[in-house]
């Protein structure tokens, strides 16, 4: 089969398309071939070697890059029922790095069976973007009266953040850089959409709310953007964090907390095990909200091969949603 491969941590240039043997499955393992696998921003960080933004140490090199795929189950070890075979399905590999390839190997326990009407891109997105943007949605607990302020509303977890706080009723205030991911934001339906890269953009969220303040802002930007977003809290609101891609997390002290009774949450790693279900729970969930059309998740896809372009297109902001690798 064909892999991506990482030998040496570095640019994305170091991500090399190689012919390596078809994995086999083990006692309670299936083989998937796989139809779509993600890409997300932990695998630039791991790529890089940079293990001080990783939620795990880093691996010994050669490895396969990607922790989610979907496809179809096309061989079996031993223990594994046959009626596994040919079926659709979606995995996310844990800690484990093998997703960039055109076959990955689960154990039986860890899939999720697919509906005909979800895609492998979108089964990917859901399974590991999707439970995220659930589990958050929970911490939130949006409601109608709620001023949902988002972030990186554009990517992967923040389109699908809109989505729900639109279904729930809320207010939705979607922010994302550049006028073409504006556009797509305010496609999702958010009331007011926003670029962040306007040095003005808190001011014309100001004007558009017409008195009304954020209640619930979920940030997944940090740096100024993220600051920015803080200070459009009104008093006693929330601010849920979930990422950094600005490279910089969002600046805050004690004084904040106090002076408008913030209430703050990392909406990440501990936090998100926590709810009903646990991470497996959130999946299966997510999975059926796309399978049910209520959340739609966007998706920019490259092609295998073309791994190194994907990273750098992800770093470089030039994505939207999930990215997805077709074999």
């Amino acid at each position: 089969m064909h892999a991506i491969r990482l030998h040496t941590f570095g640019p994305a240039e170091n991500l090399t398309y190689e012919e390596v043997p078809d994995p086999v499955p083990g006692p309670g393992q299936v083989r998937i071939a796989v139809g779509a696998a993600g890409v997300h921003l932990l695998d630039t960080a791991l790529r890089e070697g940079a293990a001080d933004q990783l939620p795990f140490a880093l691996p010994e090199l050669p490895l396969t890059v990607g922790r989610e795929v979907a496809g179809v189950i096309d061989a079996v070890g031993d223990g594994v029922d046959g009626s596994w075979l040919g079926r659709r399905v979606a995995a996310h590999l844990g800690l484990v790095n093998a997703g960039y390839a055109e076959f990955a190997v689960r154990e039986v326990e860890a899939l999720h069976p697919l509906p005909d009407e979800v895609a492998f891109d979108t089964a990917v997105a859901m399974v590991g973007t999707g439970r995220t943007a659930l589990a958050i949605e929970h911490l939130a607990g949006f409601t109608a009266d709620d001023v949902v302020l988002v972030t990186a509303a554009a990517g992967g977890v923040g389109t699908l953040l809109v989505q729900a706080a639109r279904n729930a009723g809320a207010t939705v205030v979607g922010a994302a850089g550049g006028a073409e991911k504006v556009e797509r934001v305010r496609a999702l339906g958010a009331d007011v959409a926003v670029d962040y890269d306007d040095p003005r953009w808190p001011e014309r969220v100001r004007e558009a709310l017409r008195g009304r303040e954020v209640t619930v802002a979920l940030d997944g930007v940090g740096g100024r953007p993220g600051r920015d977003a803080l200070e459009l809290i009104g008093f006693g609101g929330r601010l849920l964090l979930f990422g950094w891609s600005a490279g910089t997390v969002t600046e805050l002290s004690a004084r904040d907390l106090f002076d408008r009774v913030l209430e703050v949450t990392v909406a990440l790693g501990p936090r998100l095990l926590k709810v009903p279900g646990g991470l497996r729970g959130a999946q299966d969930r997510a999975i059926a909200e796309a399978a049910a059309g209520r959340l739609v998740p966007a998706v920019t896809r490259f092609p295998l091969r073309e791994a190194a372009a994907a990273h750098r297109a992800l770093q470089n902001r030039e994505t939207v949603g999930k990215v997805v690798l077709v074999p």
